[in-house]
């Protein structure tokens, strides 16, 4: 037999469980009805504790008492559905927001160390000779300017890169691999997405790009880029791909 859902056994619940107007009666449990009503009763509130334990016992008695009386009915009966809908919606995204704020913290604290290097190099960096930084903090050098158009964020670009963190370690490059890479100038990290936009075709720029411009705490699970790393790139761009 298929698991009834929480929501299911929830109407199910409604449309045979009986409560008098004192609350609910104790009574023994003399016909398979009984059982089955019981039953039906207790797992619905097992789940109700598991799954929704902010719920007001009377209030939800109430409502019980009202669809199975269809009387005093404060909830139009095709607002049901969406009322449940909502506020599970809201509570799944608070609770996805708090585990991410929880592992967030966690990964701050494990990592620390690497987030200081990577504002320490970029403090350092900018200082030198033909850095420059934009607003947003991404820094870069211009090792050769080309005199092609400027891709917009919507275009696809055809580029050669080297990426690697502060210290020199590769973890991805198209130079390497001989094969350019062709990719729409807003779907890359925020840093790439900046900073294409800067560079004419048959432009070749440095950049230098901070953690929070590239993929923050979260990279890709078992790559190379730790969190919190900042990122260093050649970029060479080839064409906007037409």
């Amino acid at each position: 037999m298929k698991t009834i859902k929480f929501l299911s056994i929830a109407l199910v619940a409604v449309m045979l469980f009986s409560c008098n107007k004192n609350g609910v009666t104790n009574k023994p449990l003399k016909t398979e009805i009984d059982s089955v009503s019981y039953a039906i009763g207790l797992s619905t509130g097992t789940q109700i504790r598991t799954n929704f334990s902010d719920a007001d016992v009377d209030i939800f008695i109430q409502g019980l008492r009202s669809g199975v009386d269809s009387t005093n009915i404060l909830i139009e009966g095709d607002k049901v559905n969406s009322v449940i809908q909502q506020f599970f919606k809201k509570k799944q995204q608070a609770d996805q927001e708090k585990q991410q704020a929880e592992r967030l913290k966690k990964l701050e604290e494990q990592y620390n160390d690497n987030k200081v290097a990577g504002e320490n190099f970029l403090e350092e960096n900018k200082a030198k000779e033909g850095v420059k930084t934009t607003a947003s903090g991404l820094q870069y050098i211009v090792l050769k300017e080309g005199n092609g158009e400027k891709p917009e964020a919507s275009s696809k670009v055809k580029v050669h890169y080297h990426g690697t963190n502060i210290n020199g370690e590769v973890f991805d490059s198209s130079v390497d691999r001989g094969t350019p890479s062709e990719f729409f100038v807003n779907q890359v990290i925020k840093g790439w997405t900046e900073g294409l936009q800067l560079m004419p075709v048959g432009s070749k720029y440095k950049f230098f790009i901070p953690q929070e411009l590239s993929y923050g705490a979260f990279p890709r699970q078992g790559g190379k880029i730790k969190p919190f790393d900042a990122l260093v790139f050649e970029v060479e761009l080839i064409e906007i791909v037409k």
